[in-house]
């Protein structure tokens, strides 16, 4: 799929209102509920940095990766920007290679694994990960929820007008295989001839269910999970739209 290549340089100003901070005092406060000394983090789908940067500037000692070179090549632009050195690789998460063992984290944020759409992948990279990490080491991750992808997302189409840059976004759910296709065409204002160019891209997720998740952490080896609803501290319910998890080798 053609996947965050134009995108990648608009990606921040149409995510701007995220609360990217609020999501790092939330990975912090899991952290730290865990009773776990986390000092060093590996980032699978770190994407911009969005969270790789305040991490860092928070003193944690991060490695970035991501499959996207565009999204990276922000990333890094970022970093230079507010003086904060990245580790940054380029790598497809569903076929990880990385070789350091003892890893106290592995994070996965933004509905990064909802990109990887095949079992078989997304049990690789789990248990790559739980290889990777230190006894009593930490898995974070989330999911955009089964619910999200099938209803609110859906068969449905949303877009905005701003004003230097527009978007349309058709979504298309095949209840079968569980995938939700986004089509986006986004309008981006030259500003030498105030002409706006159009861009096109096509995405793919899979709708999990959370036992689905489970079942493959299991699978692989981690018996300690827990699960939480939309940066609460609560059981997800039917209608969370994002599930995150938490899991200790």
């Amino acid at each position: 799929m053609n996947q965050y290549k134009d995108f990648a340089f608009v990606y921040d100003e149409l995510m701007n209102e995220v609360d990217y901070d609020g999501w790092v005092d939330y990975i912090e406060n899991i952290i730290k509920n865990e009773e776990t000394q986390v000092k060093n983090i590996l980032e699978l789908a770190c994407g911009t940095g969005n969270l790789t940067i305040p991490l860092t500037k928070k003193n944690y000692d991060i490695a970035g990766i991501d499959i996207s070179e565009e999204m990276l090549s922000v990333a890094r632009e970022k970093g230079e920007e507010e003086g904060v050195e990245l580790v940054l690789l380029q790598q497809d998460i569903a076929e990880l290679d990385f070789d350091i063992p003892n890893l106290d984290c592995i994070l996965c944020a933004c509905d990064g694994f909802n990109y990887i759409t095949y079992d078989e992948d997304l049990e690789n990279v789990f248990a790559k990960s739980h290889e990777l990490l230190k006894e009593d080491g930490l898995f974070i991750f989330d999911i955009s929820s089964y619910y999200k992808l099938s209803t609110i997302l859906g068969n449905n189409m949303y877009g905005e007008n701003r004003e230097d840059i527009a978007y349309m976004w058709q979504n298309y759910f095949d209840g079968e295989d569980n995938l939700v296709e986004m089509e986006l065409a986004f309008f981006i204002r030259d500003e030498e001839d105030e002409r706006f160019d159009r861009f096109e891209e096509t995405h793919l997720q899979r709708a999990y269910k959370e036992e689905e998740i489970i079942n493959l952490l299991k699978k692989v080896g981690f018996n300690k999970i827990k699960t939480y609803g939309d940066f609460t501290f609560e059981s997800p319910k039917d209608d969370s739209e994002r599930i995150f998890f938490v899991c200790k080798k």
